[in-house]
């Protein structure tokens, strides 16, 4: 299975965003992982498209845009215009999962479904033939540095089974370090996102302590 490592934005030192986007690049992740967060559908706020479009600018690596947001369906082309090449939105939001996925679809972007931890996987299982991605959270959506939730292995087990021969990517967010790594991986999960563990100290070095994990 090909791992994907998207480093979280969140965790990044925001007085120097540029550098800090930079040595994401220059490690070799695969994607860089943005959060957009509201204030409502989860309590803190980060950034919006204007935001987005320009830190866009400053890095090519493709971005993978997760809305934890109340009513994505009304920002979608925004942040497709922004630069997103992959946006996810929460089943649990407003507006109608069916209506975001068509409206992500119709930007020319691959669109996702998120699950938090408190809703079962089956939610997901009618839109698998039109989705690119599943990212199940392992904490709470809504702030960094939180502790992997153990349910959450099961969780990704299971979803892996229902993907079945479908080429969706099964992500998994929260609480991913050097100690849970491998069995996130181990449970069927294919693109990590870390935010914390990646970036405290040097981030290439961190990034191939990830790959030696995967690899061994």
């Amino acid at each position: 299975m090909n791992i994907k490592i998207a480093p979280s934005m969140l965790s990044a030192d925001f007085a120097n965003l540029e550098r800090d986007l930079k040595e994401v690049e220059k490690s070799g992740a695969d994607y860089l992982h943005v959060d957009i967060m509201d204030g409502h559908f989860v309590p803190n706020i980060t950034m919006g498209p204007d935001q987005v479009a320009q830190i866009r600018k400053t890095v090519s690596i493709p971005f993978d845009v997760h809305l934890m947001i109340t009513e994505p369906l009304k920002y979608i082309d925004q942040f497709a215009d922004a630069g997103a090449d992959i946006i996810t939105v929460h089943v649990e939001s407003e507006g109608g999962i069916q209506a975001c996925i068509d409206a992500i679809v119709k930007k020319g972007v691959k669109p996702g479904l998120v699950v938090s931890p408190d809703t079962e996987i089956s939610v997901i299982e009618p839109y698998l033939d039109q989705i690119s991605m599943v990212l199940i959270m392992c904490v709470y959506p809504g702030f960094g540095g939180q502790s992997y939730i153990p349910a959450s292995t099961e969780k990704i087990k299971v979803c892996r089974e229902m993907i079945g021969k479908r080429d969706i990517d099964l992500q998994v967010d929260g609480g991913i370090n050097f100690k849970t790594l491998k069995e996130v991986v181990d449970a069927g999960a294919n693109v990590i996102v870390s935010g914390s563990c990646l970036f405290k100290g040097d981030m290439k070095e961190n990034m191939g302590q990830f790959r030696k994990i995967i690899q061994g």
